[in-house]
């Protein structure tokens, strides 16, 4: 005996009213679900649907869907960081390289000088304020994405606001750019770790603010092929 649609349904808003917030780590718990649901029915077909139910739901534990929860979240993250090194490799090789050398010098001669005070909390001010807005523009673009799909998916969720996190690791650098001036002027290596820390910290905060959100519709095809707006 197979399970209906409406069955199948009620499978989807059990799992979410089980704290399963993505769409995608939903279908693969109602899959699960409900083959356990059909297998049980092969051997005993007088279960009624919510005992089955309720007997594949308890194979899962005392904690319920954490575990796979944790599971998903892992791989998908794992696959945001993978996305986020290739593109970050780019910016190392030809022709991207130019830019990221630019950069880097900027901030080398900018933290050389006598108003390397002045000169960094300005430009870190700058770059913070561009970080705050695109986050913010970001979760704007995932409110509407998710109304006109109603659906969250896992691998969208983290490209739209795992951004917010990167922007968080830059913005804790405000105490590191407020004391430079005590701790580098005289010493170039120093100067030298802050430029490439800065280098670094703007490349990935571009990746992950402006690059991956524009590829996301690849990505998350790529990941989902059922994957529709």
């Amino acid at each position: 005996m197979k399970l209906n649609e409406t069955q199948i349904q009620h499978l989807y808003t059990f799992t979410k009213n089980h704290f399963v917030e993505h769409y995608d780590l939903q279908t693969e718990l109602v899959d699960h679900l409900a083959n356990d649901i059909e297998a049980m029915w092969q051997e005993q077909p007088q279960l009624s649907f919510e005992e089955a139910k309720t007997k594949a739901f308890k194979k899962f534990g005392i904690f319920g869907f954490m575990e796979p929860i944790e599971q998903k979240q892992k791989a998908m993250s794992k696959r945001y960081r993978r996305y986020l090194l290739v593109e970050l490799k780019k910016w190392f090789a030809v022709p991207q390289i130019v830019i990221t050398l630019a950069l880097f010098l900027f901030f080398y001669y900018t933290f050389s000088t006598v108003y390397v005070e002045y000169l960094s909390v300005i430009f870190y001010i700058i770059i913070a304020i561009w970080c705050g807005y695109k986050s913010w523009q970001l979760n704007r673009i995932f409110k509407r994405r998710k109304e006109k799909s109603n659906k969250k998916w896992m691998l969208e969720d983290m490209i739209f606001k795992q951004a917010g996190g990167i922007t968080g690791l830059f913005l804790s650098q405000l105490f590191n750019v407020i004391s430079i001036s005590d701790t580098s002027l005289n010493n170039k290596y120093a100067i030298l770790a802050f430029a490439l820390l800065f280098t670094f910290l703007v490349l990935i905060n571009y990746i992950s603010l402006e690059l991956l959100p524009n590829k996301a519709e690849k990505l998350i095809n790529e990941t989902y092929p059922e994957f529709s707006l």
